[in-house]
């Protein structure tokens, strides 16, 4: 997958915090709907997303399914946040040029 697949599923905040907890080690379904107002299916398809978007590996252990971070879709994102931070910095050195007359 893409940064922009991964951008588009870190937009939802709901999202955002799975991934949160995610950071600090692999959980279950029902370990990461704990504190969720939403329900354990509606997690399952936030989980979905994310792993579509290759940001989540999938571990079956017996009867669960374990999630956890997965490295090589949050590398992606991390070279295009690097390269759009060192285009961003090095436009500090441009001067702003004043619009033409007539322009604001």
């Amino acid at each position: 997958m893409t940064y922009a697949a991964a951008l588009q599923a870190l937009a939802d905040p709901t999202r955002r915090a799975i991934v949160e907890k995610l950071r600090h080690g692999p959980r279950s379904v029902g370990q990461l709907a704990q504190g969720f107002r939403i329900s354990r299916p509606a997690v399952s398809q936030h989980l979905r997303v994310l792993s579509c978007a290759g940001l989540l590996d999938v571990v079956p252990v017996g009867a669960r399914r374990v999630y956890r971070l997965r490295p090589e879709g949050f590398a992606q994102l991390r070279v295009y946040l690097e390269d759009l931070w060192r285009d961003a910095l090095r436009t500090f050195d441009t001067p702003v040029l004043p619009a033409p007359s007539g322009e604001d």
